[in-house]
């Protein structure tokens, strides 16, 4: 990983620029109180993994704030509440512990990206973290099956330009939305 310490020259840089003031030095090998803060209040994250072959999977997830645990400045503790039972993240995450976390609180046009190694935990030990369902909506696959224990290999906010260029929180554009959905129901 490419900490702001660690930033080496590449065909990008080298054809397009190299990084300079915030941007040069906002990535970290740690999580700062900001990006903790920023985590504890996230409702929802973008869980991306790999298989050991470079087959790549997004995986959309979401709780209440705080879903996600902070252990402490290196480490997140990420609870799977029980889904479609297809398991494409934790079968990359068996033969590749490479993640990467994009955090997004409705309204907030910052983003918060945490690149990390993880280690595949069993309920037991979530049950003594004291990890605990943490959803909106409770049914009968609302509980824990495992999780991951994630080692922060980078953590930084992520400029917000995309998701000003999407107009993605224009209320707006919301409400037309689910008004008069834009694309068919399935």
């Amino acid at each position: 990983m490419a900490t702001s310490e660690t930033l080496q020259t590449n065909r990008f840089s080298d054809t397009f620029g190299y990084p300079t003031g915030r941007a040069a030095t906002k990535v970290l090998g740690h999580m700062t109180q900001y990006v903790q803060e920023f985590i504890k209040q996230t409702p929802f994250v973008i869980l991306s993994s790999s298989d050991a072959e470079g087959n790549c999977d997004a995986s959309p997830k979401g709780g209440k704030p705080g879903f996600v645990k902070i252990l402490d400045e290196s480490h997140l503790l990420f609870p799977d509440v029980a889904g479609n039972r297809l398991f494409q993240s934790y079968q990359n995450l068996d033969t590749n512990p490479h993640v990467g976390l994009l955090f997004l609180i409705p309204g907030v046009n910052d983003v918060v990206r945490v690149n990390g190694t993880v280690t595949i935990v069993d309920k037991d030990e979530l049950d003594r973290q004291e990890v605990e369902v943490a959803l909106y909506e409770i049914d009968e696959r609302s509980h824990h099956l495992q999780g991951i224990i994630i080692e922060v290999d980078e953590a930084y906010t992520h400029c917000p330009r995309a998701l000003k260029f999407s107009d993605l929180w224009d209320v707006d554009k919301i409400t037309a939305n689910k008004s008069t959905r834009p694309i068919p129901d399935r």
